[in-house]
């Protein structure tokens, strides 16, 4: 039985080099989604929006296996981030962040997989943002990117230079939300060797 790889599949969107910014053109594709705002260290939205994400993630890929005899591996966890001040990126004042984080799903899961998965997920533990966490199809379009290695925390530079540097140089502009993809687990590597896909929308500047 094939297994179904997002990140093997799309490399060029999950992969990215470290080093440089590409331009990229990302279609639209399937997310389970939670809305949110506040701290990502601290908030406790966060740590359930997370939680009822990756639950309900798992409890697809086992319905998926069984019902539809089709296995794929739990995309990363993704974040799209904004504030009504931008540079609060930049100046890592976090309690001003806001955010959506999702998942994204293969194209053969339906809404009524994601409900029944739903409804499985919540019989087996109590999930505070279950209810609250939405199937949606997103395109992002044409965007930059580029791959971070290292601490979260040390993203400000790089995001700099892409909206300062790279952006004005190639006559684009911001469009949409800052969107990073997280292709490491924390809680098993070291902050230095973390790996995060960094990501801005873009357009043509007037």
């Amino acid at each position: 039985m094939e297994t179904y790889d997002i990140k093997k599949e799309r490399k060029d969107l999950y992969s990215p080099r470290p080093g440089g910014f590409a331009i990229v053109d990302v279609p639209q594709m399937s997310f389970l989604m939670v809305d949110g705002h506040g701290n990502p260290n601290t908030a406790a939205a966060y740590r359930d929006a997370v939680e009822a994400l990756y639950s309900l993630s798992y409890a697809i890929r086992f319905a998926a296996k069984k019902e539809l005899g089709r296995v794929h591996v739990v995309a990363p966890l993704e974040g799209l981030w904004w504030a009504n001040d931008m540079d609060a990126f930049t100046t890592r004042s976090k309690d001003d962040w806001s955010w959506t984080m999702m998942i994204h799903q293969p194209e053969w899961i339906t809404s009524e997989h994601v409900e029944s998965a739903r409804a499985t997920a919540a019989k087996k533990k109590e999930l505070p943002a279950l209810e609250h966490v939405r199937f949606e199809r997103f395109a992002e379009g044409l965007s930059v990117q580029t791959l971070h290695v290292g601490s979260y925390d040390d993203e400000a530079p790089v995001i700099a230079r892409m909206h300062r540097e790279f952006l004005p140089a190639h006559n684009l502009t911001l469009r949409g939300k800052h969107h990073e993809i997280y292709l490491s687990d924390p809680r098993k590597v070291d902050a230095a060797k973390l790996k995060t896909v960094l990501r801005q929308p873009i357009a043509a500047a007037p």
